[in-house]
């Protein structure tokens, strides 16, 4: 069966609905990033640009860097804006968009998030690079899939136990990174660890400004949780679903993020543009 007009929309030219992509406009190999500003100091590194388009805050740009294809695409801020765009990329390489059915031989993306962040330990600091081994999804949205096969139930269960997690809360999920891309980005340069993944900046980042928390201390008790050797350094908005959903659609995803601020000193850089720009230039010769 074909899948449904109200399913799979596209714009009257051929494309998807919010991403105004065809199959066409994208590589293989695609970057994230959470802000559309930062898509062009990516794209300003390369030989040549074929493409570029924006609707919203999805900015799309596909060009040449050292002789590999990359496409750069900015996802906006937050789970919700994943979603949408892991699904519409996905539909532009495994669903012939003519006929609205799923292809016989499907294509595995991969794909990098080049990202800001804010360190939960005191040891991995400011202008530092952390390489996400797993993404802790703390926000919910992965539960309206079927997860089971991805999840992680021994480090979720002691997780839940020591940070005395509501039960009234979406219940944690931790997800692996791809093993290939971690082989490919790593280096003596970068720190490995858990990214959690909040559904907001404030109250679920455990940040305070006039509303009390439901658990005040949950940033100490995931600062302090260690799981055979595995421990939570650094909280953001993205790397978890971006992590599930990859390993859904048969995609390959790792996690960058430049360290701009460290909750358990509360320091923050003084020149964050510049630990960006050293995480581009380090994430594009990592890739060719």
């Amino acid at each position: 069966m074909p899948i449904k007009e109200s399913e799979l929309i596209l714009n009257p030219d051929g494309s998807v609905y919010h991403l105004s992509l065809k199959p066409e406009h994208i590589a293989d190999t695609i970057i994230f990033v959470g802000d559309q500003d930062r898509v062009e100091k990516i794209t300003k590194h390369f030989d040549s640009i074929e493409f570029s388009i924006q609707k919203r805050e999805f900015k799309t740009q596909t060009g040449t860097y050292k002789g590999k294809r990359l496409t750069v695409l900015s996802t906006g801020i937050g789970p919700d804006n994943i979603d949408i765009v892991l699904n519409e990329l996905d539909a532009l390489v495994n669903i012939d968009l003519e006929t609205r059915q799923p292809k016989e031989t499907l294509k595995s993306l991969n794909i990098v998030r080049v990202g800001t962040s804010g360190s939960l330990q005191a040891d991995v600091p400011v202008d530092s690079f952390v390489l996400s081994s797993h993404g802790l999804d703390l926000n919910g949205m992965l539960h309206f899939y079927q997860i089971d096969d991805i999840r992680r139930p021994k480090i979720e269960k002691a997780f839940i136990e020591h940070t005395n997690w509501s039960s009234e809360k979406a219940k944690p999920i931790f997800i692996d990174n791809s093993a290939s891309l971690e082989a490919l980005l790593e280096s003596d340069k970068v720190y490995k660890g858990v990214t959690a993944t909040a559904g907001g900046f404030y109250g679920p980042q455990g940040r305070v400004l006039r509303l009390p928390l439901q658990n005040p201390s949950l940033n100490t008790k995931m600062d302090n949780f260690n799981f055979e050797g595995t421990r939570i350094t650094n909280f953001e908005m993205e790397t978890s679903v971006i992590y599930g959903l990859s390993k859904l659609l048969g995609h390959n995803a790792c996690s960058l993020n430049a360290i701009i601020a460290n909750r358990a000193n509360g320091t923050f850089s003084e020149n964050p543009k510049l630990t960006v720009e050293k995480l581009i230039t380090y994430t594009l010769d990592k890739l060719v």
